[in-house]
């Protein structure tokens, strides 16, 4: 899970986002308001659902999170990852919505479902207008208590989970964390992965699933969440009708919700797991239980893991990948209802020792038992999570989705409440946590080679009580609302200022007011000519990637430092052809981050040892690679589709060739493509969100103006090329998870009249959950966790290409390719139904219309159009040829453009031992 992604929330901001008055006065029969923090609303149903109400007005988009209190923590013996497989189930139908892919597809949404430990939620994302938050609420209320749950869908949705529970099992990584958990826990449910154990999946009856889903699946066991544009008056009576006539359950016998009472013994020694598995980089991970989520001292466990994990200044980088002992490290911690875990791990090449980085590794962690933190890396921890803080709580469509983990914990205004005690933490609190819980007793390490220590015991605490701790909470104002701002292109199109610099560089502005003054800055510098850019392409890289690592004035932790102060998130690349960059900062910020980048762009230090570091670490990624089937199989379809020299900038080497690149590599050279080649004059940049647009006009002529290449620039271009089909097979032994990619090269560019039918076309073959490749080996078969296709031609070059790709277990690997081709087969011989067209017309142009309420998808909208010197019309009138297509166009185009007699199939996975379990 995501460090930072529990965070959302801001400081001392106006508030603007509290249910007026008017409404609380006239709440609908049966509902009562319970709490309201900072611009979140709780309400209670007497049926005993809670829902919470989060208006802003500032994104033409609405989020409908339900969440069900239970998680694999709750599952029962030989009921593992039963918690999950019910999430998909879920997705199978009722009554009323029996194509729920299909429903989604239509209405534009953004959807998904997720399962932990604690909790399992369902959202979507959508454009805001009544109709769809109608339907949104009225289909999670009818699947709440109305799903299917057939045996038929078990029967199918069964052999997807478990080609999940495959793709983990390709991860050594991923694999030893799971080890490691068991092991850590004698008793607790989160000694279980959330997957599963593949026999508990294989030979679930279907009546443990249904009695699982009538248990937990009630209004009185839900949390609701609706986030966005709406009416909280209309969102209140709608709520009110859609799940207020659902009775509350009769909470006697087996139906009674009884608190998990299991608690885990303290550790009375170190466990130690050893694996050994096919795969090219060793790994050494020690984990030590911590609180539960909802208690005081975790605010100090989260400043602890952050300055063991942060790079690159955090203890566990600068003792193993400074010093050379490890390619990478990294720590987190799982803050949870009960008490969790802190995970601490490295990643060490084949050539180094194992044993002498676990060493280090302890030792580092141990380092904070023996010696209190500073105060330098407990304020850097604060202003890291504090910034995120602030700018994600400017996105409620996240905190729409990050109030499942809270309230999963007890309660979600502990949200609000450990930000409180994050701004409180201090190194003796911090050394506290770490005396406490950073025992030898209580670790368990993880290696793929074994070690032994003998270990003492730490008592772990339970959890506080949660109801008492929120009790009186009111906590502070909330952030002021952005302007209600339409994002059709016409209007994005009428509020944008375009200009150009004197070298060259292009500039889009469009200023709007957005909720928390956000800002949103991207850029593209496209650099050299196809001559001169020949043999350049691992100085390129590594160039775009020393960027960010430390500036003639700066070192890489600083700027780091300065952009957390900036509340900044963004960085800075950047490759063969160009140097790209994005950043997400505040109003009164905003200047400052675009001297930063300037700075970064401009005055790069090419610092030798950090030039060292980054070699290891793409040596390291690039090894673990190796062996995987994915990156086999990308890495063959890219090599056979782009046939170029060596020396090409498009040329896509091996693995064995990129190594060989990295080894022979110099910090001279990088140096030296960045002083060749990168200036403003092949660039564009865009600003969109809240800005002064003067002010920042004359500051980018101030930055940027007088920047130009010594190098001339001139687009390289990408020749079509007639391509032999070729089938593949890739062996790669021990993986549980295969790998297909299927493709052909089309002789078309964007603006090709077929253009936009092939787009269509492609979205009903394979574009989403509704298309007809998922319904077909997903939703049918049970073959594949992940399948579909795309479709895309360049503005420029006239090299277009199909492609579609499944995941699977390697003795499904035929029967993938037959379904594969016959669902193509078919689409090309019978065309599509008109309901089915229809319906999937209407959602592709509602997923384009959502997609612009994004900031950073309208600033790199703004830096295409200028960099193709084409207006925005394009876009809109391309969905408006999409709009006018019948379905007859649309399957005419695919016959005249896809021939299944071209395409190449190229798989990967352990296809001679088939992994038969």
């Amino acid at each position: 899970m995501s460090k930072t992604g529990r965070f959302a929330t801001v400081a001392g901001l106006v508030s603007a986002l509290a249910v007026p008055v008017a409404v609380e006065a006239q709440l609908p029969a049966g509902i009562t308001e319970v709490a309201s923090v900072e611009g979140i609303t709780e309400y209670r149903l007497d049926n005993g659902l809670r829902f919470l109400l989060f208006p802003d007005q500032s994104k033409q988009q609405i989020t409908v999170n339900i969440t069900y209190l239970v998680g694999s923590r709750h599952e029962g013996y030989g009921e593992t990852g039963m918690a999950h497989l019910l999430e998909h189930l879920v997705f199978k139908g009722t009554p009323d919505h029996p194509d729920i892919p299909k429903e989604l597809d239509e209405h534009g949404a953004f959807p998904n479902g997720t399962t932990w430990f604690d909790r399992t939620n369902y959202f979507e994302t959508f454009p805001a207008t009544d109709e769809n938050l109608d339907w949104a609420l009225d289909l999670e209320a009818d699947r709440m208590v109305n799903s299917f749950i057939a045996a038929a869908d078990l029967e199918s949705e069964m052999t997807v989970v478990r080609n999940e529970w495959e793709a983990g099992e390709n991860s050594p990584q991923g694999v030893l964390q799971k080890r490691v958990m068991s092991a850590a826990y004698d008793w607790h449910n989160y000694g279980n992965s959330t997957i599963g154990a593949r026999a508990d999946l294989e030979n679930v009856p279907i009546d443990r699933l249904q009695a699982f889903y009538r248990k937990y699946y009630q209004p009185d066991n839900a949390i609701l969440v609706v986030a966005g544009r709406f009416e909280p008056a209309r969102a209140l009576a709608l709520v009110a009708e859609k799940f207020g006539g659902i009775p509350r359950p009769e909470r006697t016998g087996a139906n009674q919700l009884f608190r998990t009472y299991t608690a885990e013994p303290a550790q009375d020694g170190e466990r130690t797991v050893t694996l050994r598995r096919v795969g090219d980089v060793q790994l050494v991970m020690a984990a030590y239980h911590m609180p539960p989520g909802s208690h005081e001292q975790f605010a100090a466990v989260d400043v602890m893991t952050h300055l063991l994990s942060t790079r690159p200044a955090g203890r566990l980088y600068k003792a193993l990948v400074e010093t050379g002992l490890a390619a990478g490290a990294f720590a987190f911690n799982y803050q949870l209802n009960e008490p969790g875990m802190l995970l601490t791990a490295a990643e060490v090449r084949e050539e180094d020792s194992l044993e002498t980085a676990a060493e280090t590794l302890l030792e580092t962690v141990q380092a904070l038992v023996d010696d209190p933190p500073t105060e330098e890396e407990v304020e850097r921890a604060r202003t890291d999570y504090l910034s995120s803080i602030e700018l994600a709580f400017n996105n409620p469509q996240g905190i729409a989705l990050q109030l499942s983990e809270w309230a999963s914990m007890g309660d979600w205004r502990l949200f609000f409440l450990h930000r409180d005690r994050l701004e409180r933490v201090t190194p003796e609190a911090v050394h506290q946590v770490a005396q406490a819980y950073l025992k030898p007793s209580n670790r368990t390490i993880g290696y793929f080679y074994p070690a032994e220590e003998t270990p003492a015991r730490a008592e772990i605490p339970a959890a506080p009580d949660v109801e008492a701790l929120v009790a009186s909470y009111t906590g502070r104002e909330a952030v002021a609302e952005g302007e209600a701002f339409d994002p059709t292109i016409e209007n994005i199109e009428t509020r944008t200022e375009r200009f150009e610099l004197p070298n060259g560089l292009k500039v889009a502005f469009l200023q709007k007011e957005n909720r928390g003054d956000a800002v949103n800055v991207g850029f593209a510098l496209r650099h050299g000519t196809e001559s001169a850019l020949m043999g350049q392409a691992t100085a390129a890289s590594l160039a775009g990637a020393m960027l960010m690592r430390g500036t003639t004035s700066r070192s890489r932790q600083e700027i780091s430092d300065e952009l957390d102060r900036l509340k900044a998130q963004g960085g800075i690349g950047g490759g063969v052809t160009s140097a790209n960059g994005s950043f997400t900062t505040v109003r009164e910020n905003l200047p400052a981050v675009l001297r930063l980048g300037a700075e970064i762009l401009r005055q790069p230090a090419f610092d030798a040892e950090e030039f060292e570091l980054l070699r290891e670490e793409r040596l390291a990624g690039i090894e673990s690679q190796m062996s995987e089937p994915q990156a086999l199989v990308i890495q063959a379809f890219q090599r056979h589709f782009g046939d170029y020299p060596a020396d090409h900038p498009r040329y896509s080497p091996t693995f064995e060739e990129q190594i060989e690149r990295l080894e022979a590599a110099t910090v001279d050279e990088a140096r030296a493509f960045w002083e060749g080649f990168y200036g403003a004059q092949g660039g564009t940049l865009s600003v969109v969100g809240d800005f002064e647009a003067a002010e920042i006009r004359a500051l980018i002529e101030e930055l940027f103006g007088d920047w130009t290449a010594n190098e001339a620039y001139a687009r390289v271009p990408i020749q079509y090329r007639e391509i032999e089909p070729l089938t593949l097979d890739i062996e790669t032994p021990d993986k549980a998870n295969a790998m297909m990619f299927a493709g052909l090269t089309i002789r078309m560019r964007d603006d090709h009249p077929d253009y936009p039918a092939l787009l269509l076309g492609n979205h009903i073959l394979g574009g989403g959950m509704n298309s007809r490749l998922f319904s077909r080996i997903r939703g049918e078969e049970g073959l594949s966790y992940g399948v579909g296709s795309n479709y895309g031609a360049p503005p420029i070059d006239d090299n277009a290409q199909f492609a579609a790709f499944a995941i699977f277990a390697p003795e499904n690997g035929d029967k993938v390719v037959a379904s594969f081709t016959d669902v193509l087969d078919t689409t090309l011989a019978d065309g599509f139904t008109e309901e089915e067209f229809e319906g999937s017309k209407r959602g592709y142009l509602d997923q384009a219309q959502n997609s612009r309420s994004n900031d950073a998808v309208i600033a790199n909208m703004l830096s295409n159009s200028l960099f193709l010197d084409r207006p925005l019309s394009f876009t809109s009138e391309q969905e408006a040829a999409i709009e006018a297509l019948t379905v007859d166009e649309v399957v005419a185009a695919m016959r005249r453009h896809i021939d299944p007699a071209k395409l190449t199939i190229i798989r990967g996975g352990d296809f001679a031992n088939k992994l038969v379990p």
